[in-house]
């Protein structure tokens, strides 16, 4: 008897549009703080204090670790302009894929490491002891590649096509 491989549900059917919608919510996600600091709409950054004009995208949650375990690192690094660069760099380069669809597993690995390194700064936490929206979004981004949410209502598989990635896949 032979049998037939099977579609991991995974993967399949309308579960694949749930896997492309949580894809395309988190990089809005990431999207909304790039231009939120960028722009300073008000939300959670004050116009007064967007990168636009002069303010850090980094110091007001940086500086807001001190008293936090890891506060000493995080607070050192607040405001200084290559953090802040690479910090914006990453939420829009993030944002992009993600919503596009594209380097999922850069976004993925990216993504995590930088919300892994804001739950750490923020520990110890205090509504939970071990668990917050930052580790429930690394684990997400993770599903997120491991499903190639990028293939549907994204451009993943066209991506994946490129003479680019298919010489380098960790494009994809």
């Amino acid at each position: 008897m032979t049998t037939q491989p099977t579609t991991p549900a995974t993967t399949a059917g309308p579960v694949r549009y749930v896997w492309a919608a949580a894809r395309i919510a988190i990089g809005w996600v990431f999207l909304w703080a790039f231009l939120d600091k960028l722009f300073g709409w008000g939300l959670a950054t004050p116009a007064a204090k967007a990168w636009t004009n002069g303010g850090s995208p980094t110091a007001g949650f940086l500086k807001g670790t001190a008293d936090h375990t890891l506060g000493g690192l995080f607070t050192t690094l607040a405001g200084q302009p290559w953090v802040d660069w690479l910090f914006m760099t990453g939420l829009a380069g993030i944002a992009t894929a993600l919503i596009l669809g594209i380097g999922m597993r850069i976004a993925a690995t990216t993504g995590g490491l930088l919300l892994l390194m804001m739950w750490a700064a923020e520990l110890p936490l205090t509504t939970n002891p071990i668990i917050d929206e930052h580790i429930i979004y690394a684990i997400i981004l993770t599903a997120l590649t491991l499903t190639g949410a990028g293939t549907t209502l994204g451009l993943g598989t066209q991506w994946a096509a490129t003479p680019l990635v298919r010489r380098y896949p960790i494009l994809k």
